[in-house]
């Protein structure tokens, strides 16, 4: 179990690495624009990233399932776990749709406002951390 652990954080880590970053692309593509740039390399990317983080998230998801099987239910802390795990996967499709708006050719917000959606993963990934490491409950 221990194995399956350490490839679940590296997965995850993985995943994280992609949500951190893609906003970014996000806001650099909308300011871009803004200053009549070229931003089509960035629309590209966006896509890129997005394929990868995918496939960090699903064997994360599958890895993490696994390891709940393997210990089961033990405390309140997973019930919370899981609703902010189901947040983050809100997110990610939520990137999804930005993704695809980027493809397109446009974004609908400024650049603000994707850097503060930037923060919204790292606000769930500590309520995560916290009750994994902590487990207050």
């Amino acid at each position: 179990m221990l194995w399956l652990k350490t490839f679940h954080i590296l997965f995850v880590m993985s995943w994280m690495a992609g949500i951190f970053y893609l906003p970014r692309i996000f806001v650099h593509f909308v300011e871009g624009q803004k200053a009549e740039q070229q931003v089509d390399r960035l629309a590209i990317m966006g896509q890129k990233l997005y394929s990868f983080m995918t496939i960090m998230m699903m064997i994360a998801i599958g890895s993490g399932l696994w390891l709940w099987l393997g210990f089961g239910f033990t405390g309140g802390w997973i019930h919370v776990k899981l609703l902010f795990v189901a947040l983050m996967l809100g997110y990610h499709f939520w990137c999804k749709a930005r993704v695809k708006e980027m493809q397109a050719g446009h974004l609908d917000h400024s650049g603000v406002f994707y850097r503060w959606m930037n923060e919204l993963p790292l606000v769930l990934t500590v309520v995560i951390l916290i009750m994994v490491v902590v487990k207050p409950f």
